[in-house]
């Protein structure tokens, strides 16, 4: 028997309906959403990233905005403009894109932003609520975490109680998903490179998350077909011209209960929690939350 494909369409075009009713409602009350993303220089890759970011943005009612600047901006110029939007009552949400030019990497990036405005859940007052317990994905936080929360909930996946190996420890996924998943009663086990033996992890998992970047590293010989494991696939590697996975999902289909796809599951989930985010900001300034 195949696994199930943990596809995001159906969870994004459910989520996109109530989104579409909440930005209508803020602008009956005439506020209309808006987001502000800051580029600097020409990535094409974060343009492709922007994209997709302004058409869920859109599709929903709210407004987007790109602000690009010149590799070379300075770092006094770029904080203006960061200012500048912090400042502005008509901004809601901000993103600053990665990756920054070599003269801005030293800034503090995730707390440039102010937190109410900070959507892509980075700020270190929007991460302590998760060191402080919280599981509520009605708040600010990173939007891959929140979106693969989002996808295992829609599957009906059970989280409490089960035993969780998340594959990767970066800031943006791998430590704020262990405790996401660890406030939603789950046990968790953050592995990474330095892990030794994952298989022994991830063969004793009922969930496993891999977001380590290593394109197929996850094949049959890492899990139990007893155990009936659900594999979310975080990674997106290029692998002979194609975007792929951490996971050779062909070789696991008949070892594991369920997977996520790359392209098609992750991705969509991270870029519809930031337009969550982006309302759930507008909604909390309107109430003058800070």
């Amino acid at each position: 028997m195949n696994a199930r494909i943990l596809t995001a369409t159906p969870v994004v075009e459910k989520t996109k309906i109530d989104l579409k009713e909440r930005c209508l409602a803020l602008k009956n009350r005439g506020i209309t959403p808006a987001m502000s993303v800051v580029l600097v220089g020409h990535n094409p890759a974060s343009l492709s990233y922007i994209r997709n970011k302004k058409k869920i943005c859109e599709e929903v009612g709210a407004k987007f905005t790109l602000e690009q600047y010149p590799s070379e901006i300075s770092e006094k110029e770029f904080l203006g403009h960061i200012d500048r939007l912090n400042k502005d009552p008509g901004t809601h949400g901000i993103i600053i894109q990665l990756p920054v030019s070599p003269q801005l990497r030293n800034l503090n990036l995730p707390d440039l932003v102010v937190p109410e405005k900070d959507i892509d859940g980075f700020h270190s007052q929007n991460t302590q609520s998760l060191y402080e317990g919280s599981a509520d994905l009605k708040l600010l936080l990173p939007c891959t975490p929140k979106g693969v929360i989002k996808l295992l909930q829609f599957y009906n996946v059970p989280i409490s109680g089960q035993n969780v190996v998340v594959v990767g420890r970066s800031l943006i996924v791998g430590k704020p998903l262990s405790m996401l998943f660890t406030n939603l009663n789950a046990t968790v086990t953050l592995t990474h490179s330095k892990t030794r033996d994952l298989r022994e992890f991830t063969k004793n998992a009922d969930i496993v998350v891999s977001a380590i970047g290593i394109a197929h590293l996850l094949d049959e010989t890492y899990f139990d077909k007893k155990r009936k494991t659900v594999v979310i696939d975080v990674g997106m590697n290029t692998f002979d011209g194609k975007l792929v996975g951490d996971c050779s999902r062909e070789r696991l289909l008949s070892t594991v209960e369920a997977i996520s796809p790359v392209p098609g599951g992750v991705g969509p989930m991270t870029v519809v929690s930031l337009i969550e985010n982006l309302i759930v900001a507008t909604e909390g300034q309107l109430k003058g939350i800070k």
